[in-house]
C-alpha cells in the first residue's frame, strides 16, 4: 500500500529563497536516488508566504524508512533546518 506524507513547514522571514534552493537540491536527489519515491513536491501557501507544504508519496513504509536514512535527506534536512521557524508538522497517510 502506498504511503503519503504531508509536511507543513514554517520558514523564517527572509529565508524563503534559501529554503526553496535547498529543497530543489533535495528533491532532485530524491527523484534520482530513491526508487521507492513516487513524488516529492514543494508548495507555498497563497495566504501565508512563510508556510510551505511538502507532498510526498512512497511505494510502502520500507521506502519511507529508507528515505529517512539517505545521506541527501540528512544533509538537506540540516540545511533546511537553518531556514525553518520551528519543527515541521508531519502527517502520514495511507493510500486508498
Amino acid at each position: 500500500m502506498t504511503v503519503g506524507i504531508v509536511a507543513k513547514i514554517k520558514v523564517q522571514a527572509g529565508k524563503n529563497a534559501e529554503f526553496e534552493a535547498v529543497f530543489a537540491e533535495l528533491a532532485a536527489a530524491v527523484r534520482k536516488n530513491e526508487p521507492g519515491n513516487n513524488f516529492y513536491a514543494l508548495h507555498r501557501s497563497k495566504t501565508d508566504p512563510q508556510l510551505y507544504v511538502v507532498l510526498e508519496q512512497y511505494k510502502d513504509m520500507a521506502a519511507v524508512a529508507a528515505h529517512r536514512e539517505y545521506p541527501h535527506f540528512k544533509e538537506g534536512g540540516k540545511k533546511m533546518g537553518a531556514c525553518m521557524a520551528g519543527a515541521p508538522e508531519v502527517e502520514l497517510l495511507d493510500g486508498v
